[in-house]
């Protein structure tokens, strides 16, 4: 049996494999191939509970049932599967992360524009940030709640704290707000409230897409997860927690031994064009794509 790859090892494979899918040379290599050749490096990365074999299956079917994710650049999707794989968290629906098609801009090493690429984004889902917070061991409980009108809500900040919710009995009518709170293992305590407005301008100022992906499919998750997030920037978290959620809601070309470290190149001086698209660009009805990009029998992904 081969020894395990060293960490020195795995960057280089990751490397190579990035490189070889963003040059082209791995054209007509199914993803499933692709994801076979970065299995050693995953398998150095993944923690216990979860195998390569699990991941990798789950992540293929996440893109094969995906028809933006199909179109995505093969280098995007290795960086993404490679960010799930080091903080251990399946793509899937059960909401612990997601693969999420952007369309982003690319320029050469001088500058120059080369256009717009469709690549997959790697995003935290609001589950995935509840089990990392318990992984760092000094959380007891932590929850994300969605408060509806006909709720009984009180809270209050300063130096009397308090939060209250009772839901009411049988309809509870529209949600109004979302609040995420954490009992630590010290026996302190801290929480977060945000309208259901305030919700949807972070999404607004923050997401490029709005008219397909986490935000369209799972509005709910994706609030509780934004609120999950403010509460964490008061939360006492240990640096292996701070660098996961660097991590979260990036694109990366590249494939390292340490993803937090790699360079993000989502363009997000483009969200406003990327989103509503440029008048003289023909697009997909169904997709949202441009019309002319490559067919999809030409990206190998069986």
């Amino acid at each position: 049996m081969a020894a395990p790859a060293k960490a020195t090892d795995q960057k280089e494979l990751g490397k190579a494999l990035a490189n070889k899918a963003a040059a082209g040379n791995g054209q007509g290599k199914t993803i499933a191939q692709l994801f076979d050749e970065m299995k050693p490096a995953i398998a150095q990365a993944i923690p216990k509970h979860l195998t390569p074999e699990r991941l990798l299956r789950i992540a293929t079917t996440s893109i094969r049932t995906n028809p933006k994710l199909k179109v995505c650049t093969p280098e995007s999707l290795l960086g993404a599967v490679m960010q799930c794989a080091q903080l251990g968290l399946e793509p899937s629906i059960l909401g612990h992360a997601y693969l999420v098609p952007y369309r982003n801009k690319k320029k050469d090493a001088a500058g120059k524009d080369l256009g717009w690429f469709d690549e997959a984004q790697f995003q935290i889902g609001y589950k995935g940030y509840i089990e990392l917070a318990r992984r760092t061991g000094h959380v007891s409980s932590i929850v994300a709640q969605a408060v509806h009108e006909k709720d009984l809500f009180e809270y209050e900040y300063g130096i009397d704290e308090k939060l209250r919710h009772v839901p009411a009995d049988g309809d509870r009518g529209p949600v109004t707000k979302y609040y995420a709170y954490a009992k630590f293992k010290d026996g302190g305590y801290s929480f977060m409230v945000m309208s259901k407005r305030d919700i949807e301008l972070h999404r607004d100022k923050f997401s490029k897409a709005k008219t397909y992906g986490p935000w369209v499919d799972h509005f709910d998750e994706m609030a509780k997860k934004t609120v999950l997030k403010a509460l964490m920037k008061y939360m006492p978290i240990s640096v292996e927690f701070q660098k996961a959620v660097s991590m979260d809601e990036t694109t990366k070309r590249e494939v390292s031994d340490d993803m937090s470290e790699v360079i993000d190149v989502t363009d997000w001086s483009e969200a406003q064009a990327d989103d509503t698209g440029e008048a003289d660009v023909q697009r997909d009805p169904d997709t949202g794509f441009p019309s002319n990009r490559p067919p999809e029998d030409e990206v190998a992904f069986e």
